[in-house]
């Protein structure tokens, strides 16, 4: 498929989805709607192990959802818009590879919500992040309201919504909004690099891993241990199992298919 406002590369093992809608990556229509399919079509290309999303430009991630956008909108179109954003989580917590993000420059809003739903961010020293939708008397639409309260605690996703200032990246990394804080010119190197040791991992534990803990951990816990239950049986009955098994008998590295 070819992209208007995104840019694919895939380096080896490692596809990268790049926002690409100068100058500000601002979300629309047309790259709501992308994102999503681009994250599908990756997730079912054998060539593919690891997602990242990123930006294509230098300083700046995204600034959220085009405002122009919602001139005149009525309760119907907020209602559609808001799908189309569901969609998306709906994609990115479907997908069966692990997902990383690079955050480089300001992130705020939409662009910058979707990263909650990766496994790992990644963030550049000179990143600033935020959900500044209280300034505009909205919610941040993209699963924010459900993803920082699992990634932050209540108290803190509160208050961060609440407040809606921009936090440098050490902030954030202290409130647990990213995982790693890098130095800007080494930050797709080592995300590149984080995706092809996740790569070298047996796919089918990776998926399972995904699916056990983003979605065992929207139900009880006990619906979740049986979720845990029935994924280990499936990983048992997979050829990248024995072999581990058996690679760990012989004291050999493991041959993963």
């Amino acid at each position: 498929m070819t992209y208007q406002f995104l840019r694919l590369e895939t380096q080896g093992p490692v596809a990268w989805i790049e926002y690409c809608n100068p100058p500000r990556n601002a979300v629309n229509w047309e790259l709501l709607r992308e994102l999503p399919q681009a994250i599908r079509s990756l997730d079912i290309d054998p060539a593919v192990r690891v997602i990242v999303i990123a930006s294509g430009l230098d300083d700046c991630f995204s600034v959220g959802a085009d405002l122009r956008l919602f001139d005149g909108i009525d309760q119907a179109g907020m209602r559609r818009w808001m799908q189309h954003c569901h969609d998306l989580v709906h994609a990115m917590r479907g997908a069966s590879k692990p997902l990383l993000a690079a955050i480089s420059g300001v992130a705020v809003g939409a662009g910058f919500e979707a990263t909650f739903h990766c496994d790992i961010r990644f963030a550049a020293d000179t990143a600033r992040l935020g959900q500044p939708e209280i300034n505009i008397g909205l919610l941040p639409g993209v699963g924010a309201t459900q993803a920082l309260a699992r990634l932050m605690g209540r108290p803190r996703a509160i208050r961060f919504l609440y407040e809606g200032t921009l936090v440098d990246a050490n902030e954030a990394l202290s409130i647990g909004l990213v995982d790693f804080v890098l130095p800007a010119a080494d930050l797709r190197q080592e995300v590149q690099a984080y995706g092809e040791m996740l790569s070298s991992r047996p796919k089918e534990a990776l998926a399972a891993i995904r699916k056990a803990i983003t979605l065992g951990s929207g139900v009880a816990f006990d619906a979740g241990l049986e979720l845990e239950l029935e994924t280990e049986v499936e990983l048992a009955g997979t050829k990248n199992f024995r072999e581990g098994i058996a690679a760990f008998r012989s004291k050999r590295p493991p041959i993963w298919t």
